[in-house]
């Protein structure tokens, strides 16, 4: 079989698959006759044959699809252009703590955070399948600990973790969670949302902007000690000062 041809079978099944093919799915098109060296290297071949098109081929975490460009979403858009409810504020940074510090436990969101982390926060990534359980600290109560999976890569168009954007300031966080909120609003997961910002990510070093939906610790009022009601003139001589009695002798 000729290079052209196996581009064509590669680039056919790619495009009316409707999920990410990896490597060792695509050698069974030609019944493993072509190694995975091979298949890779025609896939780059591939990509370049269509860096001119509508379509980009890419590497996610799942494998290689193809996909629509991210400067034709706009356009793409006036398709649908009804929206999906989007996930809260605080949906998506939950969601950011556990892609950039996993494996993380509830207690570990929260104290990134600085709030109470409700259940249906959590339950709702799980739903939409962007991280699962992976296992428990060996701790007192043996927490659950959280890590993002192959479909939260997919959902943003990346080939591993290692491509996630690094955050250095608030704006690149804020930057980062909008992109997230593109991610999570989508509703055709074989189309990519738009690329994250090049310059955005890092958690570990990043302060978590509380949101006006937490709930608000009012600070104790200070103590105020009561006023001594005023001393009779004449019954004071006949009270007995102890205080200033030395330890251990008697007034």
């Amino acid at each position: 079989m000729n290079t052209a041809d196996a581009k064509r079978i590669l680039e056919t099944a790619l495009i009316c698959s409707t999920q990410p093919l990896p490597v060792r799915e695509l050698r069974v098109l030609f019944d493993d006759e072509l190694g995975a060296d091979t298949i890779k290297s025609l896939l780059l071949e591939l990509q370049e044959d269509w860096s001119q098109r509508g379509l980009e081929l890419v590497s996610v975490g799942s494998g290689w699809r193809f996909q629509s460009r991210p400067e034709l979403r706009d356009h793409l858009d006036r398709l649908h252009p009804e929206k999906p409810p989007r996930y809260t504020r605080a949906v998506l940074e939950t969601l950011a703590i556990i892609a950039y510090r996993q494996p993380v436990t509830r207690g570990d969101m929260e104290d990134i955070r600085g709030v109470t982390i409700n259940s249906l926060i959590l339950k709702q990534l799980e739903d939409r399948n962007w991280v699962e359980v992976i296992g428990h600290r060996e701790t007192v109560g043996r927490p659950a600990l959280y890590a993002t999976t192959r479909q939260f890569l997919d959902d943003l168009g990346l080939a591993s973790l290692d491509q996630l954007p690094l955050i250095e300031t608030p704006a690149q966080q804020g930057a980062l969670i909008d992109a997230l909120g593109q991610a999570a609003g989508e509703d055709q997961p074989a189309l990519p949302i738009e690329d994250l910002p090049a310059e955005a990510l890092l958690l570990a070093e990043v302060e978590i902007e509380i949101e006006a939906e937490a709930v608000a610790v009012a600070a104790p009022e200070p103590f105020e000690p009561p006023i001594p009601s005023p001393v009779d003139a004449e019954a004071a001589p006949d009270e007995v000062d102890t205080t200033a009695a030395p330890s251990g002798t008697r007034p």
